[in-house]
């Protein structure tokens, strides 16, 4: 169990929403079946999903709507979401609910605890994590998730051959993560060129969001890196 008593890096930003009635019920009748609760006990994903197929984990899912796509096209995998804020879960589990999705799983909580004391190492096939809070502003930068520090706790988890997958589209944010990944000696980039950014992988689904951005012109780094 890995502690760490300096000022920590949560994966969010706390965000209050009004429920709706779907996702209400969502939580209501699917939590029990497909949600993890919280416990001080490691996570035992052969028992979560009576398999042992390979297991992502997307930090900060939001909707969850590209998370469910993912789980719905990929049925040989078992996906785990992390989520802080509530109705993006209501509606994550609603759609569980709707696909019938037997391999994802979701947790409502920081992310950033849970991997440092319930996920095992080398037990991750894949993490994920898209578009988190850019923190755009200069002096709030230290607050950005994805730091030497964090990337060193995910290698850990990941067993080797892994994939940890970021994007955003802050292109100063893409340039930090680019630096922080380069600079881990844990990871190597997965673009067979070097370069630190890759093309988007067809298993990510494009959101909304992220199409009005293109049509606009707004651009979207993907980094893609193996554990070594």
């Amino acid at each position: 169990m890995e502690t760490n008593r300096s000022r920590q890096v949560k994966s969010f930003v706390l965000r209050q929403g009004r429920l709706t009635k779907g996702q209400e019920h969502a939580l209501e009748t699917a939590w029990p079946s497909y949600g993890i609760p919280e416990s001080n006990q490691m996570l035992d994903f052969k028992t979560i999903f009576s398999n042992e197929q390979p297991v992502t984990l997307e930090i900060g899912f939001g909707n969850g709507d590209s998370l469910a796509q993912m789980a719905l096209a990929a049925p040989e995998r078992n996906f785990i979401g992390i989520e802080v804020h509530t109705p993006g879960v209501g509606h994550l589990l609603h759609l569980v609910q709707k696909h019938q999705l037997t391999n994802l799983r979701v947790m409502n909580t920081d992310a950033v605890e849970i991997i440092r004391q319930r996920i095992p190492e080398n037990s991750l096939d894949r993490v994920q994590i898209y578009f988190p809070d850019p923190w755009h502003k200069k002096k709030h930068n230290k607050r950005r998730i994805i730091q030497a520090e964090f990337v060193s706790l995910l290698a850990k988890r990941l067993q080797t051959g892994g994939l940890l997958h970021l994007a955003t589209d802050w292109q100063d944010y893409a340039d930090s993560m680019a630096e922080v990944m380069q600079s881990s000696p844990n990871f190597c980039t997965a673009n067979p060129s070097g370069e630190a950014f890759s093309p988007r992988p067809e298993f990510r689904p494009l959101t909304k969001f992220e199409q009005r951005g293109l049509r606009l012109g707004h651009g979207v780094w993907d980094l893609l890196y193996i554990r070594q």
